[in-house]
């Protein structure tokens, strides 16, 4: 049985299609341009495999209440041309199948924990680092939702005492997606993040935007495992640096094994890459058992 799995970024779209138990049997990538452009590429792909059911995960914010008029669309995105679009309606009439539907971070997570680092976890947090930053949240088991979905890339952070960068995001400035996201790194040092790597103060300003939002997030959701992915993320320096922010902004306040253990608590994602579409995958198999 074949399941669609569409991507669905702020510069580019994924799709690809599986089987039931995790493989990826082909793949494409479509640029991101506006829904007119886009979405009849993306559809043309899909309707030459002959899929039982698309997942979707996708930027945002969406709306995931089943209950309202507009679930299933991507809502106040400053991406232009996307704000409003009804995705999931798109793709069922276009394609006639049922389509599993969530955020790309979320999707992201639901892959760790189907086929990854996370499969024995029932609780734990994904964060994504690149065009934008982005939390899943998987809470005892379920896939956390509530109001709309969380957007704790959008959290306020405290500036960095040698960082006059006044934030890249066009509704908070400052707060965590607007100060250490690819583009403010960009905006900010005038390179590229990849072209950076070996430029410690770039990192160590990094980590102490990421490490102030990920400790916000162990207070507040107690997870008991930390993956982080995106683009940014490559930096594998990233990680000890991050490590050693936290455990100071912790000041020895939390007593457990996962806060005793930050190498295996804070860890890069484990699935090559392929944790999103994996994830998306296996939305479009949950659609398929509602």
């Amino acid at each position: 049985m074949l399941i669609g799995a569409l991507e669905a970024g702020g510069t580019k779209m994924v799709c690809a299609i599986g089987d039931e138990e995790g493989n990826i049997l082909d793949r494409i990538s479509i640029p991101t341009d506006t829904p007119d452009i886009s979405m009849p590429k993306v559809a043309e792909y899909f309707k030459s495999k002959d899929i039982k059911a698309l997942g979707i995960g996708c930027f945002g914010p969406i709306d995931l209440n089943k209950d309202s008029k507009t679930y299933g669309y991507i809502t106040s995105t400053p991406k232009k041309g996307w704000g409003n679009f009804d995705i999931v309606g798109y793709f069922a009439n276009e394609l006639g199948v049922k389509v599993g539907f969530d955020t790309d971070v979320n999707a992201s997570l639901l892959g760790e924990h189907t086929y990854g680092m996370a499969k024995d976890c029932d609780t734990a947090i994904y964060i994504t680092v690149g065009t934008g930053i982005g939390l899943g949240v998987m809470a005892n088991g379920k896939l956390l939702h509530g109001m709309l979905h969380p957007e704790a890339g959008h959290l306020q952070v405290i500036k960095h005492k040698d960082d006059t960068y006044e934030g890249h995001c066009p509704y908070h400035g400052t707060c965590i997606e607007g100060m250490a996201c690819g583009p403010a790194i960009e905006a900010r040092w005038g390179k590229k993040g990849a072209e950076l790597s070996k430029d410690s103060k770039v990192w160590e300003i990094e980590a102490y935007y990421l490490a102030q939002a990920i400790y916000g997030y162990i207070l507040t959701v107690s997870p008991k495992l930390i993956i982080l992915g995106g683009g940014v993320m490559k930096q594998e320096i990233l990680f000890d640096l991050i490590r050693k922010e936290v455990k100071k902004l912790d000041n020895s306040y939390l007593k457990t094994k996962e806060m005793e253990n930050l190498d295996t608590y804070i860890v890069p994602a484990s699935l090559n890459d392929n944790q999103g579409i994996l994830g998306c995958i296996k939305l479009g198999l949950n659609a398929l058992g509602e």
